[in-house]
């Protein structure tokens, strides 16, 4: 019988896949655009105002300056939030991108907690929000750690 739910399971997504590639949700950050320059040994210029409220700590909420190369400012983690920057930099990842139009994201609710994100990275300008109303907020959220603050 599991081997039947599976199979029934897979053939679903399969052909949903085919029907409308476009409507299937994608996990994780997306990839930079093409043509932004991921620079090598330099961060491009990465300096960010991270404003964090709701949270729930009072020693998470608030507004935190962060410079990288060398790391610095009043961010509490810096050196921290700029290895975790250089990764995803590394990757090719965008983790200041909206989730898609369509996205299909679980209905669950991670807080009031909200944070903006405003300043450069990677040499590009960044003016981007940030809450945990749904699954894939909680999941943009969550792959900036700990840039954004761990709230539960």
């Amino acid at each position: 019988m599991m081997r039947r739910l599976a199979l029934t399971a897979v053939v679903s997504l399969a052909a949903l896949s085919a029907a409308a590639p476009g409507a299937v949700a994608v996990a994780g950050p997306l990839p930079l655009p093409l043509g932004l320059p991921v620079l090598q040994g330099d961060d491009g210029g990465t300096r960010l105002t991270v404003v964090v409220s709701g949270s729930g700590d009072p020693a998470a909420d608030g507004r935190y300056e962060l410079e990288c190369e060398p790391a610095g400012g009043s961010h509490p983690a810096a050196r921290q939030a700029c290895e975790r920057l250089g990764q995803l930099a590394e990757a090719g990842q965008d983790p200041f991108a909206p989730v898609p139009r369509g996205a299909m994201c679980t209905q669950q609710y991670g807080g009031s907690a909200t944070a903006r994100v405003t300043g450069t990275w990677q040499g590009r300008s960044v003016d981007s929000a940030f809450d945990r109303t749904n699954g894939c907020e909680m999941g943009r959220w969550n792959n900036l750690r700990p840039l954004l603050p761990n709230v539960r």
